[in-house]
């Protein structure tokens, strides 16, 4: 049984039907909003593993969930930047929404739930509100209610949004030609065309054995905080105990010695009675290492270095500042270029202004401020180029003539 028939099979998977403001009209949208019963595509929706792998990894798992918190506030903790070829733009409309994406959320809590969504479930989708012909607002949709409606040729053709019965449609394009109202970003999935792959999928069986291990240790200090096993009766001249005799020490045993309060008590135990282990000890089942084990199995699934997560065990860098350098370089560095190119794409397009290109400044990432210091370093000294050569050589412009 996987990690999603276990999750369901403990949460008694009754769907409620969604609160309503997840249920609001999103008719300025375009879309066309109605009730629906269940029908064919029930099946489908009950085998999405969003919600399993929700609760059973983010919401019960410390390291899955420091994991997608540590990327999601790296991404969004560098300021977004506008550019028409080389030049900046300052003060453009598209940099005003993505700071207040819509009246309840600000830029960098956006960020943060769209980086959430793409890390536990490969899909993250994006709808824009345009009531008077530009785009005011942007909405983030759950993973788990959105369905993508293929057409015969196996391309989207358009997005339903479920929350409880009410069902959204929304087109893939505009009426008139052009990007939807929908954007659609997805991790690489190798056996679907149509949807992303999490990485905690394949941490699953990671993701087992840490939630498992976690389990077992709660279960230990509740009983006693030793192995289970048995108590035998070894008389000299055979028998067995009486009724009266069994009961008395099944209450001895339940009243002082069970629970994390008495947890190594030591055992006094009348003549014939041995104490006789019936499971292996943590030191036999190399406990904690494979706990530990099964951590760095799911910091290498979202690209995080062990290190920072304070797993021992990684020598793999040498020191605090050389991991974080490493997870910003190869984890929240590629990150923050696909969503500034998926929105910028998407949005400038929508406005009519395909040219622009959205970018986040490099300068400002605080884990890359010692590489950032030491190239200004090595720039400044190069007395052979020019100061505009300087400044294109950590990525700004020519000085402006006064």
């Amino acid at each position: 049984m996987g990690i999603g028939q276990r999750v369901a099979a403990w949460l008694a998977p009754e769907r409620a039907v969604a609160r309503a403001e997840e249920a609001k009209s999103w008719a300025p949208a375009g879309g066309t909003l109605f009730l629906a019963g269940g029908g064919a595509g029930e099946e489908s929706w009950r085998e999405r593993s969003y919600e399993a792998l929700a609760r059973g990894g983010f919401m019960r798992n410390p390291v899955v969930h420091r994991c997608v918190a540590m990327i999601a506030e790296a991404a969004s903790s560098a300021p977004l930047l506008i550019y028409r070829g080389a030049e900046e733009v300052a003060g453009h409309p598209i940099l005003a929404l993505l700071r207040r994406p819509n009246p309840t959320e600000d830029g960098a809590g956006f960020l943060q739930t769209l980086c959430g969504h793409l890390l536990l479930s490969g899909n993250a989708f994006v709808q824009a509100v345009r009531p008077d012909g530009r785009d005011e607002a942007l909405h983030l949709l759950r993973p788990d209610r959105v369905r993508v409606i293929a057409a015969a040729d196996g391309w989207p053709e358009g997005y339903e949004y479920r929350a409880g019965r009410r069902v959204l449609r929304l087109p893939a394009e505009e009426p008139g030609g052009g990007r939807g109202p929908v954007l659609h970003v997805r991790l690489f999935h190798p056996l679907d065309d149509g949807t992303g792959l999490s990485p905690l999928v394949a941490a699953q069986g990671a993701l087992d054995l840490h939630n498992a291990a976690a389990r077992w240790n709660t279960a230990l200090l509740e009983n006693s905080a030793r192995p289970s096993g048995a108590l035998v009766f070894k008389p000299a001249e055979g028998g067995n105990l009486s009724p009266e005799q069994f009961d008395r020490l099944k209450a001895e045993l339940e009243a002082g010695y069970s629970g994390a309060a008495r947890a190594g008590r030591p055992m006094l135990l009348e003549g014939g009675l041995d104490w006789k282990a019936m499971a292996l000890s943590p030191r036999d089942m190399d406990f904690m290492e494979a706990k530990n084990g099964a951590a760095r199995d799911i910091a290498l699934a979202f690209g995080v270095p062990p290190m920072l997560l304070g797993i021992p065990g990684d020598a793999t860098y040498s020191n605090f500042q050389e991991a974080n350098r490493a997870f910003h370089r190869q984890t929240v560095m590629p990150l923050m270029r696909r969503l500034a190119a998926a929105l910028g794409g998407w949005l400038a397009e929508r406005g009519g202004e395909p040219e622009l290109r959205l970018a986040f400044d490099e300068d400002r990432l605080d884990g890359l401020a010692a590489e950032r210091d030491a190239l200004w370093t090595r720039v400044g000294a190069a007395d052979f180029l020019g100061e505009d050569e300087k400044r294109e050589a950590v990525g700004y412009g020519p000085r402006q003539a006064a």
